[in-house]
């Protein structure tokens, strides 16, 4: 069986940058392990797999896998998926997905870059003392305040880019935190000063989901736009997530929403044989 398979890196300037996705166009669903071996294969942090519907719920229905389990919400493969799609019909201005535990997600032209609007996920502030402290021993450092998101998404924030920067937590004690199975590790500070030019700068990590640090996350995104646009005053920020690849986010927050800005380019085009 041959199926066409994109590599696209999402929230990059330029190849080499941002977050790297597969985009997989299937005929069908395969069973759910065949699904985690292909990813498991690809060995990227996500492998986007489309199956297009004609029912006009959505264009494409999407599901993303990641080398060691399905994820809820993913936003880079997201961007990525819809750069394919629309490079691919220059007429559409937008393509949806429809997606099994985020619902209908978006992604539409705007000028040169993409928008990606999806769900807020507002975070709450820890008051667990246990946790706040494993928190820190697990990042390797003091956050100023710990705020959570379900069981799923911890965030650490800091004075400064500066701290960020130098984090190096400990996938183990990362993983023992035990706040879900599928726990992202955030850490986020104002971008003031920081050579990137943002005005928040952010990492993430997921250890538990066989990724280790994730090099544009858009789900972290959801999470901490909600906290950062109440804290600046205003609806939008620049954001940009400082890990080895680096990229740049536009943030703002409609409502419910999230909307993330960002370009795409794709860097391999060819055919998985299975």
């Amino acid at each position: 069986m041959r199926i066409p398979f994109h590599q696209i890196d999402a929230f990059a300037d330029r190849a080499f940058t941002g977050n790297p996705a597969a985009v997989m166009i299937l005929d069908g669903w395969f069973d759910d392990a065949t699904l985690l071996a292909i990813a498991a294969e690809n060995n990227l942090a996500e492998t986007a797999y489309l199956v297009a519907r004609t029912d006009g719920v959505a264009d494409y229905d999407l599901r993303w896998f990641a080398p060691a389990c399905e994820i809820a919400l993913c936003g880079h493969a997201t961007l990525a998926s819809g750069a394919w799609a629309l490079a691919r019909n220059r007429s559409l201005d937008h393509v949806t997905f429809a997606t099994r535990k985020a619902g209908v997600l978006t992604v539409a032209r705007d000028g040169e870059r993409l928008t990606l609007d999806l769900p807020a996920r507002p975070p709450r502030p820890v008051t667990d003392a246990g946790l706040i402290t494993a928190t820190a021993a697990a990042i390797g450092a003091t956050p100023d305040e710990v705020l959570m998101h379900g069981d799923d998404y911890l965030v650490a924030v800091f004075a400064d880019a500066t701290a960020i920067r130098a984090l190096r937590p400990d996938g183990a004690a990362v993983t023992a935190l035990d706040t879900g199975p599928d726990l992202l590790l955030i850490a986020t500070a104002p971008g003031a000063g920081d050579a990137s030019g943002a005005d928040v700068v952010s990492r993430a990590w997921a250890f538990a989901a066989g990724i280790g640090e994730d090099s544009v996350t858009g789900s972290a995104h959801c999470v901490i736009a909600p906290y950062w646009v109440d804290r600046l005053g205003r609806t939008g920020f620049a954001a940009y997530q400082a890990s080895a690849r680096g990229g740049h986010v536009a943030c703002r927050v409609d409502g419910d929403r999230v909307v993330l800005g960002g370009t795409c380019v794709e860097v391999i085009e060819g055919v998985f044989l299975l």
